[in-house]
This record gives C-alpha cells, structure tokens and sequence, in this order.
C-alpha cells in the first residue's frame, strides 16, 4: 500500500490516528490538581518574597495508587510571567483527562460578592480566579471534575453560589465542624441523600461518618447543582453535583485522609468512580 494511502487508512474520527488513538487509550489518566499557593513563606524556607505554589502529599498518592498520573497545574495569575498565548488554562483543559481541586485557604467572600466580616477571612482571590478559570474550562470541555473541601465549596461559587463564611458565626446551633488541635481526627455523621449520585456510590449507610476540616460551608446553592449530602447532625451541606450525565462532584470532607481510619466512609470508592467518569470520557 503507498505510504500515504496507509497513513490515511491509519486516521481515526476527528483527523487521530488510530495509532495515536490506541497510545491515548493505553497511556494512563492524567489527572489535574490545582495548585495551593503560599504568597508569604517563612523566611527559614529561603524563597523571600516569593510565592509558592504546591499540592498536600496525601491527595497526589490518592489519585497515584489508582494508576493514574497527578499533574499539579500552576496558576496563571494577573502579574505572572508567561504570555497567556503561549501557555494558557486552555492548553492544560485540552491536555489532562480530568481536575482535581484541592483544599487550602478560605475562598475570598469577594468572590461570591461579599465584604468579609473579618481579616482573617479575606480568603484567596487570587486563587479562586485561577480556580475558577479551570472549572469553566473544564465544564466547556465536558470532563470530570471532583473537589475537595475549599473545592467543594468553590465549585458552588462558580456556578453561582455563596458561603457561610464561618459557621460557628453564622450558624451557632451547628456542631463544630473544624479543630486546630484534633484537625483531621474530628468528625461527624454524615446522611446521603436518597436517590444521588454519592447513594449510588456508596448505598445508603446509616452509620456513615466523614472527617471534618472546614470553617465555611455551601450558604445558597449554585446553579444546576444539586446537593449529595449533609451532615446528620446540623444539616450542613457536605456534598454537591452538578445536574446531568457529566461527573462534576464536591465533598466537604478529605478522602485522602480517611484510608487510616476505618471508622471513615471509605475513599476508595468515590475514586474510583470519578476515574471511571474520567476514563469513560477519554475513550468517548
């Protein structure tokens, strides 16, 4: 056959080839993580006046022991030194399979149109643009997408929602949801909602319990989301979806933190899920 008869015999839907598609199918997940920024970092870690950008060990190896790739994805910030034409979110969006959002600092009231009732809750605008960013371009693109604590709550922002900026203040009759001292030894009952996508994952347990490392919480619901759970003892939202087929989920707790503690909801099945959603997606 004549070299460029087989090359196009080769070609698959779209212009890839077929060769080019097996590679993909074999190659595993690369999952995106957003990066946690450090503006003002100790001086005894000898980066002065610089900004760091990182990811929490735990959630990299949650996403590595299922056998796929964690690559931590920069922010692109208003001052950064990169022309956005050369390397911008949406060469990342087209480049990984699916995005994880991580936890860390208190999304900015600012972003959900609010002053923040004190200093300490000013939050990171900066990320939260950066965030935001992603998850649009990720929800354009039709890839899964799962945050985690600070993720969960900034998906609900993006599409529309606000926040308890505190909940011991704004909601005194809940139990306490954050301890400096326990940190991710506190936690607390947790109650799927019947019918969703977290029930279909996990059943319906009746004696379910979650870690719980958090201040803020989903206030009003975003726009075509829908909530998974609550907290059995306060109702305070612990889990949100997005409507429709896309796997677009939040959860208020850590996964990655529950493996040493058998008394937790297991965090293998929802990763197992998201990756699913995410492989389902790649070979589409």
């Amino acid at each position: 056959m004549p070299q460029r008869a087989a090359g196009q015999a080769e070609r698959g839907a779209g212009g890839r080839s077929a060769v080019a598609e097996g590679r993909n199918a074999q190659r595993p997940l690369l999952i995106g993580m957003t990066a946690r920024l450090m503006h003002q970092p100790p001086a005894e870690l000898g980066f002065r006046g610089k900004t760091l950008q990182y990811l929490e060990q735990s959630l990299a190896h949650w996403i590595m022991g299922h056998g796929a790739m964690a690559v931590m994805v920069p922010t692109l910030g208003f001052d950064a030194e990169v022309a956005r034409r050369k390397v911008g979110v949406h060469h990342y969006v087209e480049l990984l399979d699916g995005l994880m959002l991580q936890g860390g600092a208190d999304v900015s009231p600012l972003t959900y149109g609010q002053q923040p009732m004190r200093e300490a809750w000013r939050g990171d605008a900066v990320r939260d643009r950066y965030e935001i960013e992603l998850i649009d371009g990720f929800l354009a693109a039709g890839k899964p997408l799962l945050g985690i604590c600070r993720g969960c709550q900034l998906l609900n922002v993006a599409l529309g929602g606000s926040l308890y900026q505190d909940i011991a203040t704004q909601r005194p009759e809940a139990i306490r949801h954050v301890d400096a001292e326990q940190y991710d030894q506190l936690a607390h009952g947790l109650r799927i909602e019947p019918h969703s996508r977290l029930a279909g994952i996990y059943g319906m347990p009746s004696n379910a319990r979650v870690n719980s490392i958090h201040h803020q919480a989903v206030d009003r619901l975003g726009g075509d989301l829908v909530i998974e759970a609550r907290s059995a003892d306060d109702g305070i939202v612990e889990a949100i979806r997005a409507r429709g087929d896309l796997f677009v989920t939040g959860v208020q707790w850590h996964p990655e933190f529950h493996p040493s503690r058998p008394d937790l909801l297991p965090a293998e099945p929802l990763m197992n899920a998201f990756l699913a959603a995410v492989r389902t997606r790649r070979n589409a």
